[in-house]
């Protein structure tokens, strides 16, 4: 089942898709242009792994990596389907990343990776966004490159596990204003999930809500305002997403002290 989170006359509901509408988890039907998308889950502790494709190690001119290159995300990243995302008037070069986002179903410690699937609960699509321009080295990609507000879209569907028989074999695809741009599968993964999962539940636990942002492959091209950025996985979903400048989000004017605005 695909499932969604989704705001509407003022309150947030679940919701599933039925015959091209949504359906709320009070009964109500309307229509999916009718609501404001919200990421299908409320993420807790993010991984988001560096150069899991050897195809975008090579693009990207950097070795394949021999262990995991994994960094967090801030929630304040993180954006709905049909969403806006900001690209900074100083960026020179700002690409999308189509990934398989997996999401950690309960606490998992020391996991083995024959087990690894028991810990998941499902699936999402996210639209890592990476501002080039700020990437000091491939080991370390800092906070200005892969944590600026409403950089990663997530969703538009939760897709639980059982409806997905092989997430290791799925078809990523990204078009920019309806040309592709990027495809690839999950296959090529240099890490795979079972890996992943037991590759981090090694030191440190892992709960339930925390996802892991699986990477992406060759295809990233540059991203400029206006463009409208559809990521999609086969089986989860398509994510759809716009790129603004700063005078949409008025990133200039600075938030005023609490006591200003009371």
């Amino acid at each position: 089942m695909k499932r969604a989170r989704v705001a509407y006359a003022g309150a947030i509901h679940g919701a599933v898709e039925v015959d091209d509408q949504l359906k709320l988890d009070d009964g109500r039907i309307v229509d999916e242009s009718e609501v404001i998308w919200l990421p299908p889950v409320t993420p807790r502790t993010v991984f988001a792994l560096g150069l899991n494709y050897a195809d975008h190690a090579k693009e990207l001119s950097f070795n394949a990596p021999t262990e995991p290159l994994v960094f967090l995300k801030g929630p304040n990243t993180f954006v709905g389907h049909m969403a806006q995302t900001l690209r900074p008037a100083d960026a020179t070069y700002m690409h999308y990343e189509c990934e398989l986002a997996v999401v950690i179903g309960r606490e998992a410690r020391n996991v083995k990776r024959e087990y690894a699937y028991d810990y998941v609960s499902g699936y999402t699509v996210a639209n890592d966004y990476a501002i080039r321009d700020y990437l000091e080295n491939y080991y370390r990609p800092n906070l200005r490159v892969k944590n600026r507000d409403t950089c990663t879209p997530i969703g538009p569907w939760f897709v639980d596990k059982k409806d997905i028989a092989d997430p290791m074999n799925l078809t990523l695809r990204t078009y920019v204003n309806g040309k592709l741009t990027q495809q690839g599968s999950t296959k090529d993964m240099i890490f795979d999930i079972p890996y992943l999962i037991e590759y981090l539940s090694g030191f440190m636990t892992l709960n339930d809500g925390d996802i892991i942002l699986t990477g992406t492959p060759k295809g990233s091209v540059d991203t400029v305002v206006g463009d409208v950025v559809v990521t999609e996985v086969e089986g989860i979903g398509r994510l759809v997403n716009t790129i603004v400048g700063d005078e949409t989000f008025n990133v200039s004017k600075p938030l005023q002290p609490a006591e200003k605005l009371i």
